[in-house]
C-alpha cells in the first residue's frame, strides 16, 4: 500500500529574511506564510490618520509612542507587522529587541482593513485570535471604505468587542487617558 502524507511547511521568523524587499509585506501567523501586496492609498492614509491623532496626543501626554508598521515577533512562528500599534512607556522599556522589534504585546493594535477579501478575514480572524492570546488590550479593526471602526477589548482574558463607531462617533479608551477623537477626521 501506498500512503503519501502531506505536510504543511511551517515557516520562521528567521525564514522572512529569504525574501526579496519588493514591497510585499510577509507575515507568520502559526507557522503560515502570509504575503500581501502594498495597500491601497487611501488604506495607507487612514493609517497616516490614524499615527497622527496618536502621536500628537502621545506628545501631549508622554505616556507612550505610536509607530506605524513596526514587526512584532511574538516567536518563531508568529511574527507580524500591523498596520499602527501604541504601546506605554513602561510596555516599551520591556519589549523591545536589539533590532527594534516589539517581542511582546503592546496595549494597542490598529489593523486597516485592506480591500481583498483574503486580508479582511486575516485580519478578522486569524489576527484577533493572535493578538488576543498574546495579551493586546486592545484591538481596533478599521473600515476605510464604511468609515467605521471595532473595537475590541480585553475582557475576561481575551478580546471581545465593545463597540462599532461610525462616521458621527467620537473615539476614546480607557488605556488612553483623556484621548478623544472625531471619527471623521480619520477618513477625510
Amino acid at each position: 500500500m501506498n500512503q503519501q502524507t502531506t505536510e504543511r511547511v511551517r515557516w520562521k521568523t528567521a525564514d522572512l529574511e529569504l525574501f526579496p524587499d519588493n514591497g510585499n509585506r510577509y507575515e507568520i501567523i502559526d507557522g503560515e506564510l502570509l504575503v500581501t501586496s502594498a495597500p491601497h492609498w487611501k488604506h495607507q492614509k487612514t493609517c497616516v490618520r490614524i499615527s497622527g491623532v496618536f502621536d500628537n496626543w502621545s506628545q501631549v501626554s508622554g505616556l507612550g509612542e505610536v509607530v506605524t508598521d513596526p514587526g512584532i515577533i511574538f516567536g518563531d512562528n508568529d511574527h507580524v507587522i500591523p498596520d499602527v500599534v501604541w504601546a506605554s512607556n513602561e510596555k516599551l522599556a520591556t519589549v523591545l529587541d536589539e533590532a527594534g522589534h516589539l517581542t511582546a504585546a503592546p496595549e494597542l493594535v490598529v489593523e486597516v482593513l485592506s480591500a481583498e477579501i483574503e486580508n479582511e478575514k486575516r485580519d478578522r480572524e486569524l489576527k484577533l485570535k493572535l493578538y488576543s492570546s498574546r495579551g493586546v488590550r486592545e484591538y481596533w479593526i478599521v473600515d476605510w471604505r464604511k468609515q467605521q471602526i471595532e473595537v475590541y477589548r480585553r475582557e475576561q482574558g481575551i478580546l471581545k468587542l465593545a463597540a462599532t463607531l461610525f462616521h458621527d462617533d467620537e473615539l476614546t479608551s480607557p488605556i488612553l487617558p483623556d484621548f478623544t477623537c472625531a471619527i471623521a477626521l480619520l477618513f477625510k
